[in-house]
């Protein structure tokens, strides 16, 4: 196998991390004689690679053998990040603060959910930023190599007039670019090939901003990934605290645990599942039941109501965080609900699912390790592993609507357990699971699948999300 220097000497390559004594190594392309002289100088010379995130696929990483191994940098990253023991201390006490108060618990759960998931927005945002700059650099180091014999000639025109720096001095594109500027400005570049330059230098300046502003995304990425750690250590601790409270009825919930798995092994339907779950299943009968009530409650409030106080409610449907059922029916809240992990949306409702069929619900591309929301208020009516679905969770949101999550690595919530629109209740695992979604759409990363369904029926959730661009249907 040949080595870097006998590669890049061939043109076989020209790494993207590395911008070698360029003038050096275009010296000897301008004046063979002095190859010889100056080898030793160009291994002395080369430039540490810059160190970035990688994100690009092994398909691109082959052409660029010299950083095939950054591809996993973010996630050593974010592991090798830790949030101090006196923040631990802080933050247990300030949970241990509000466990007494219910309201101010739920609340604290729900904001700290939306600041990880903002957060992890934030990260993804950054990353891509970040990705792009690297493949425009990568394209921009590319093109100034396919033009090493023309910066040879400019740099021969100033060794020849006794203006050539020591090499040591020429192991960065700002000296190169020095270079070419003085040797404009000395008149020295034949009239032919002065647009050419020109472009050479507009290339070189643009080169050397880039690897500017990819030393500040890198920066900008680590601080938000230090964020990111603290609040999911907070919102690990109130989750924890919150599962405790769920204990203190542990045989219980072992003996309906185990119900709930034979029913799963059973049913052949979703539909199946959800009415054997809340007809044979305790506390899945009384979250049914508390659902039932509630609507009923709600109907004779609202015929009750004013327009005007109907009105301030729907305006707030989740304002009061110690609720105990939705304060507004599922019905009444679309453009309303957020989706329940940050990420893009790779398949939509209604999309072809390959199969000569349609896509039921919606599945999003999500970051690893990221925690998943309830959408909406409702009660869990099933909780674990499910057929082909991985993981799953089912929300009865009342009036006959059910919201469906599956493809989690953890759901944190239990059966009969009533939960609020934004309150934390699974995580994504490291990587794809291989659920039916998943495998469909041939994904390297955790796909979370969303269904709602009516009266056993899927629908189409476009119409119930906040954001105006997820409210289409399609593929």
């Amino acid at each position: 196998m040949r080595s870097r220097g006998e590669r890049w000497e061939s043109g076989a390559c020209f790494p993207a991390v590395y911008l070698p004594a360029l003038c050096l190594a275009l010296t000897i392309v301008a004046n063979p004689a002095r190859a010889e002289h100056l080898r030793g100088a160009i291994a002395t010379t080369m430039l540490k690679p810059t160190p970035i995130v990688e994100t690009r696929d092994a398909a691109d990483n082959a052409d660029s053998p010299d950083i095939s191994g950054k591809r996993s940098e973010l996630r050593s990253l974010e592991e090798t990040i830790t949030v101090s023991a006196e923040s631990r201390r802080k933050i247990e006490t300030e949970i241990e603060t509000l466990r007494a108060d219910r309201a101010k618990f739920n609340a604290a759960l729900v904001d700290a959910a939306q600041r990880v998931g903002v957060l992890e927005k934030r990260v993804e945002e950054v990353s891509a930023k970040l990705e792009a700059s690297v493949r425009s650099e990568r394209a921009l180091v590319k093109s100034l190599a396919s033009r090493r014999a023309l910066i040879g000639e400019v740099l021969l025109v100033l060794q020849r007039m006794g203006r050539k720096p020591p090499p040591a001095l020429l192991a960065k594109p700002e000296d190169i670019l020095e270079s070419i500027r003085a040797a404009m400005l000395l008149g020295s570049v034949l009239p032919q090939m002065r647009a050419e330059v020109e472009t050479l230098k507009t290339d070189l300046s643009d080169l050397i901003a880039l690897r500017g502003r990819i030393e500040a995304e890198r920066t900008s990425l680590i601080a938000e990934l230090e964020h990111l750690k603290e609040e999911r250590v907070r919102l690990s601790a109130l989750v924890e605290t919150r599962q405790k409270a769920l204990m203190l009825a542990q045989s219980a919930l072992d003996f309906e645990a185990e119900r709930a798995r034979n029913l799963a092994s059973k049913a052949t339907s979703l539909k199946e599942l959800v009415a054997r779950m809340e007809s044979e299943v305790e506390a899945a009968k009384r979250a049914a039941e508390a659902a039932r009530r509630a609507d009923a409650e709600r109907a004779a409030a609202d015929a009750a109501m004013s327009l005007d106080s109907r009105a301030k409610a729907l305006a707030a449907p989740f304002k009061d965080p110690a609720r105990l059922a939705p304060a507004v029916a599922f019905a009444d809240l679309k453009g309303r609900l957020a989706l329940p992990s940050a990420g893009n949306v790779v398949k939509r409702f209604g999309a072809s699912d390959g199969q000569g069929a349609t896509e039921k619900g919606v599945s999003i591309a999500a970051r690893e390790n990221a925690v998943v929301t309830a959408p909406s208020d409702g009660w869990v009516v099933f909780a674990g592993r499910y057929r082909s679905y991985g993981q799953l969770l089912i929300i009865n949101a009342g009036g006959g609507y059910y919201v469906t999550l599956a493809g989690m690595d953890q759901i944190s919530v239990a059966v009969g357990q009533f939960v609020l629109a934004g309150e934390p209740v699974a995580n994504m695992g490291g990587g794809a699971v291989r659920t039916a979604a998943a495998i469909a759409i041939g994904a390297k990363q955790p796909i979370l699948y969303v269904e709602f369904r009516k009266d056993g029926t899927s629908i189409d959730p476009g119409p119930w999300w906040a954001k105006p661009e997820l409210q289409k249907v399609g593929g």
